[in-house]
């Protein structure tokens, strides 16, 4: 049965969650590649701070919108059609952004880009919930994520030479950007359709003792949780008023906060060193996410081998809170540096925090809570990128910015301290009979 379940997992790992970091990877991209057309939207459509920072943030008013609706259609259609689905519609709103001619259009299609990606990233997680047992979520957590990481670390270095093929078939720069980021979305999308499938029992590519071992294991862990929570499925609203369901808001709105003011505004910020150009601001603004991804897979890996969720949580959002402040107060090249910091950070919370949701949250409604978690604290991406450009309106400086991501991670550091521990059962091996002990909260 161990060797069989090793073997599925290991799998799993191979086929799928590589496909999920390719298409995250694709889907950090597109929604952040305005970062990098900045200035030239601004000369082109007349598309100032303010207005730029609303149609960054628009998006994740619709993410927030369509987010549960969009995950009761994937229960629906399942996996395999949601998923390849939801990377298709992006990238080809993404694509039509050659279609912008002022701050109108430019708001409508941040929206419709909103609509199309809502429900990927809580479907993606609960995906892995059904796929995977709880040990092995962080690490596959961490790798699917890392695809964000590689987005942020090639979006300089690919926007560059794209800007620069500025006239080219008679297409101005950003909308050779756009055009060819999109376009690969949509290709992903539909080899993601023949790669997926939507149960374990439909993955021909598992043998059929692989199969059962997984499904035992994971009917093992329901079976845990449900004589912890018992067995009565519980309602939406139970959901709803669950104060841990704020705490994780709070703690993951601050996370997308700082993950969503650095994705769109870095490279105005890295733009403050003198002698640089769309190439050099695109390669230094790579240096944060290259930084992030060393430290990503090793909190995860931290985070499944000792069990210290929480812990190393709190440390990930002190970190943050460090570099956004100290990046605030520097000069430009040791405020690089700082961010870099602050990345290490934020960008490594993902496989901790989803884990702690997963296994605090009843199996019945895990996808439920995911989904509202997700949405709203996704509403962070409006809130950050927005009021960075109001702020650098008013002021010519995104320095306020910075230290309102260092208060609201030092604030979600101390909501990580009320999640209470709970009587956890637990059972040391397979097929073990379950005992209840007071674990920590993972």
């Amino acid at each position: 049965m161990a060797s069989a379940l090793d073997s599925a997992v290991a799998k799993i790992f191979r086929r799928v969650v590589p496909l999920f970091a390719i298409m995250m990877m694709c889907n950090q991209l597109n929604r952040s590649n305005i970062g990098y057309a900045q200035t030239h939207l601004e000369a082109d459509l007349g598309i100032g701070a303010a207005a730029y920072g609303l149609g960054a943030g628009l998006f994740f008013i619709a993410y927030t919108v369509f987010e549960l609706p969009s995950n009761m259609l994937m229960e629906r259609f399942g996996a395999k059609v949601w998923l390849s689905r939801i990377c298709v519609s992006w990238g080809l709103v993404s694509a039509a952004m050659i279609f912008a001619e002022g701050t109108t259009s430019f708001y409508v299609l941040r929206f419709l880009l909103g609509v199309a990606e809502a429900g990927f990233v809580p479907a993606v997680l609960y995906y892995l919930t059904k796929w995977l047992p709880n040990s092995h979520r962080g690490r596959a957590n961490a790798r699917y994520a890392v695809g964000a990481l590689i987005a942020f670390t090639l979006s300089g270095p690919l926007s560059g030479p794209l800007l620069s093929l500025h006239g080219f078939l008679g297409l101005a720069g950003w909308q050779w950007l756009f055009l060819i980021e999109g376009s690969m979305s949509v290709v992903i999308g539909v080899f993601a359709y023949f790669r997926l499938d939507s149960k374990i029992t439909d993955a021909k590519w598992l043998t059929e003792s692989e199969q059962n071992a997984l499904i035992g294991k994971m009917t093992e862990e329901e079976a845990l949780v449900r004589a912890e929570y018992g067995e009565q499925r519980p309602s939406m609203w139970s959901v709803l008023k669950d104060p841990r369901i704020a705490l994780f808001v709070i703690i993951y709105f601050a996370t997308q906060m700082s993950i969503y003011a650095n994705t769109f505004w870095l490279p105005s910020i890295v733009r403050n060193i003198s002698g640089t150009n769309d190439i050099t601001v695109g390669l230094l603004s790579s240096l944060p996410w290259i930084c992030a991804i060393v430290m990503l897979f090793t909190m995860a890996r931290l985070g499944d081998r000792t069990g210290q969720r929480r812990r190393i949580l709190i440390c990930l959002l002190l970190i943050s809170a460090a570099g956004s402040y100290l990046a605030g107060i520097t000069s430009p090249w040791v405020a690089l540096g700082m961010l870099c910091i602050a990345a290490m950070g934020f960008k490594s919370i993902s496989p901790i925090f989803w884990p702690i949701v997963q296994k605090s949250i009843h199996p019945m409604t895990v996808g439920i809570a995911i989904a509202l978690i997700n949405a709203l604290a996704n509403l962070g991406g409006f809130v950050a990128p927005y009021g960075f450009g109001l702020i650098k309106e008013h002021t010519g400086s995104t320095q306020w910015g910075l230290f309102g991501l260092a208060l609201a991670s030092v604030v979600a550091a101390g909501c990580c301290l009320l999640i209470k521990d709970k009587p956890t059962p637990v059972a040391t091996e397979i097929g073990s009979t379950p005992k209840t002990a007071l674990s920590q909260t993972k």
